[in-house]
């Protein structure tokens, strides 16, 4: 699997303009320690998409809006990549409650596997991970609105019919209170580069 094969194409203004528009817009006596993110040079509306959640209630953009999310593309049956960084993102997480950040971020597995991945069988999944985990999933044509609108990659192998794997972006976005992407991380994902880079991107 390609851990970083992504098509952002909102991305390509922040690798250009990002860094300088920054460096603009904040100073560097207030600028957060950001350092493993990256940042968008501006934030994000997410499509108008619409899928389900765990508990096969239908979700839109509002399922994103009144609290911080951390958002990774995968599927229950990945073998190494989806597990280790749910995992590691909930470490991150119960490291920054104990750091006293109020207000924690959730985290939020997007199925790009729609042929196998039914609420039921997400719902089991992602209670592996804590309860602060939430699972969403939908038909593949409603998946594509939301994943081609941010850059995500994902592509089902040719093999046969029920044992297959989904190659897929590793990213984890960071989406904020008003449901707009804002910044990601690229694979591979260690717990504190979470710890040290969230609260900066939430003081911004």
């Amino acid at each position: 699997m390609n851990l970083n094969r992504i098509l952002l194409v909102p991305l390509a203004l922040a690798i250009g303009l990002g860094a300088g528009l920054y460096a603009w817009k904040v100073a560097p006596e207030t600028r957060p320690a950001v350092e493993t993110a990256t940042l968008l040079p501006a934030p994000v509306d997410l499509p108008d998409f619409s899928l389900v959640d765990q508990d096969a209630n239908p979700v839109g953009r509002s399922f994103f809006e009144g609290q911080w999310d951390l958002v990774f593309f995968g599927f229950t049956h990945c073998p190494d990549i989806c597990p280790t960084t749910l995992q590691t993102l909930s470490v991150a997480r119960r490291m920054l409650v104990e750091d006293g950040l109020q207000d924690p971020p959730r985290i939020v597995l997007i199925s790009v596997d729609p042929a196998r991945d039914t609420p039921e069988k997400i719902k089991a999944y992602v209670g592996y991970f804590g309860d602060e985990v939430a699972g969403l999933t939908g038909g593949e044509e409603a998946l594509r609105v939301l994943t081609d609108g941010l850059g995500i990659f994902f592509q089902r192998e040719q093999t046969d019919a029920e044992n297959y794997n989904v190659d897929h972006s590793a990213v984890v976005l960071v989406l904020n209170p008003a449901g707009q992407f804002t910044a990601l991380f690229s694979a591979p994902h260690k717990p504190d580069a979470f710890v040290n880079d969230l609260p900066g991107i939430f003081a911004l």
